[in-house]
């Protein structure tokens, strides 16, 4: 990165060259794609021919790059890349998946999320005729949902410790919007006032947020236009005065992470570790708790019925309930 904030790419002796932006996520957009440029076969290979680097560089200039979520599609190639990408597809089995879940230092649910990114990169050059066959990539079991949510009091204690940081007072608003609506981290951060292409945006004079960017199609992670709650409402007529483009900003520039600011937030409140996500969790928990009907539910949130069941069914006030009423029907009038 140059003084001016610029992002460059530096390539061992070619000159630098600009990637035309300040923004770290577009920056590692122009990354993956100039990666893309340096390599890749032609034509259709089997899976003795094909290298996980060429379905992975296939995959990211093909498809991932395009893809919303390109960041962390690119985190996950750079991390096989470097352990699997000699290898010839033929030799992707069950020991070496497992040899690559042991030789990488992380939690069980990132071990499955990279090697589900080779699985759809050599799934893509399957369908997209480089590769003459499918090869099967063993992932690891899938962990448990996650059942972290914050309590009402958890919740005031992480938000008055943005507000006693100068430097995390935009995470009070990521804060805010994530409890008030469920939306996923990228999602808030790429809220914007106006109706644009890049992210979604907030309609306040119908009361309503946008989670989608115009003419942006919807992906697996729905994202479900909603109403505003009354009291989100409130708080965001008073953002806007700002005059900012984006809705959670610093200094009036969109915000890429949230990583430090959550980190030093979590531990000046004094909460028990949580990760940004579980503030979707906390939603979801708390809507469940105050007896929401399903169906709602899981159009405000953008979640399936059997995720929502599944999850955080436990919590809603009918859960079983009919179960409990039968047994009770049944149960024996003694006095032991």
């Amino acid at each position: 990165q140059l003084k001016s904030g610029e992002y460059v790419i530096r390539d061992t002796g070619k000159p630098q060259r600009s990637t035309g932006t300040r923004d770290l996520r577009d920056a590692e957009k122009a990354l993956a794609a100039y990666i893309a440029r340096q390599h890749g076969p032609r034509g259709r290979s089997n899976p003795e021919e094909l290298t996980v680097t060429d379905a992975l560089v296939l995959y990211g200039r093909e498809h991932a790059i395009h893809c919303r979520d390109s960041v962390r599609t690119a985190h996950a190639i750079q991390a096989l890349n470097p352990v699997l990408g000699d290898l010839s597809l033929s030799r992707i089995n069950g020991p070496v998946c497992r040899h690559y879940a042991e030789t990488r230092d992380r939690a069980p649910a990132t071990i499955r999320r990279e090697l589900g990114v080779l699985q759809a990169a050599i799934n893509h050059c399957h369908r997209e005729g480089h590769l003459s066959a499918p090869v099967k990539v063993t992932l690891p079991a899938k962990t448990p949902p996650r059942d972290r949510w914050l309590s009402r009091s958890e919740a005031a204690r992480l938000l008055w410790a943005t507000r006693r940081n100068p430097r995390s007072r935009h995470l009070a608003r990521y804060i805010l919007i994530a409890l008030y609506t469920g939306s996923r981290t990228q999602a808030i951060l790429s809220l914007q006032w106006m109706a644009n292409t890049q992210g979604g945006h907030i309609d306040l004079d119908r009361g309503v947020m946008y989670r989608r960017g115009a003419g942006v199609q919807e992906s697996k992670k729905r994202t479900p236009t909603v109403p505003l709650p009354r009291a989100l409402l409130a708080h965001m007529r008073r953002w806007q005065r700002d005059g900012s483009r984006y809705v959670v900003h610093v200094e009036g520039c969109r915000i890429g992470r949230i990583k430090t600011a959550w980190g030093t937030a979590v531990r000046e409140s004094g909460i028990d570790a949580t990760r940004p996500h579980d503030l979707r969790h906390t939603c979801a928990t708390w809507l469940m708790q105050a007896g929401a009907d399903k169906w709602a539910v899981c159009g405000f949130l953008g979640m399936s019925l059997e995720i929502l069941e599944s999850t955080y069914g436990h919590h809603h006030p009918d859960h079983l309930k009919s179960a409990v009423e039968a047994i009770d029907r049944r149960a024996l009038k003694l006095n032991l």
